[in-house]
């Protein structure tokens, strides 16, 4: 017994460097060096689809704080203080800001990043051809783009509709807009009797394997067909 009792003083001297060790480990994981942002780019989001992205930052004194500190988000979009940019997007184009993230260091230490993100209609539908009136005739043209990675079924309907309601088709189509097809021209026109009109584009567009369903929509107004019967 008297041999443990004087060996209990040198066993405490031996486990010393180990707990100091153990405790120098867990200071390192809440302190790890520079406060640094390592997000530089972000993923392309699409109009009125969900969007999820996890910000990154090393270093610094955890836990982090993310804001907007110059610029703005699109509609729809929100940065968490946890540094997840979410929602969905209400508008497309591109929005330029700048992060900043901030840690619990005493004092406390910042960091900023600009970043740049791009909304894009899946679908899109623009005039390539303006409706206009020659005698009797109407037509026009529209160009359509798939600018996603997804095969879409696509339904593209085009009527005239005058002043009383009366709606006459001016094209039809259903076909397969394959992905990443962009600025694919799609005409149409057909006699009309005399009225003022106006045009409405529909482009609907399917993707079966997601369950997901695009749609966009042009108008002309106020288009005279002086002639007919």
């Amino acid at each position: 017994m008297r041999f443990f009792g004087r060996a209990a003083p040198l066993l405490l001297v031996l486990f010393l460097p180990i707990f100091a060790g153990v405790a120098s480990s867990q200071q390192g994981a809440v302190a790890g060096g520079e406060l640094a942002v390592q997000t530089s780019s972000l993923p392309t989001a699409f109009v009125r689809r969900e969007y999820r992205f996890q910000l990154q930052a090393e270093g610094g004194v955890a836990p982090v704080k993310w804001e907007i500190s110059t610029g703005a988000l699109p509609r729809g979009l929100v940065l968490s203080a946890d540094g997840i940019l979410g929602g969905v997007p209400g508008e497309s184009g591109q929005f330029r800001f700048v992060v900043t993230v901030t840690d619990s260091g005493n004092p406390a230490h910042q960091r900023n990043q600009e970043l740049v993100l791009r909304v894009i209609a899946p679908l899109l539908v623009e005039w390539s051809r303006y409706p206009k009136v020659s005698g009797q005739r109407m037509e026009g043209a529209v160009k359509v783009s798939n600018q996603t990675d997804e095969d879409f079924d696509l339904t593209f309907i085009a009527v005239a509709v005058n002043e009383n309601g009366r709606a006459t088709a001016l094209g039809y189509q259903r076909f397969t807009l394959n992905k990443s097809t962009t600025d694919m021209e799609i005409p149409f026109g057909d006699n009309l009797p005399h009225g003022t009109y106006a045009v409405n584009v529909d482009a609907v567009a399917e993707v079966a394997a997601t369950n997901t369903i695009h749609r966009a929509r042009l108008v002309a107004n106020k288009l005279d067909v002086q002639q007919g019967p």
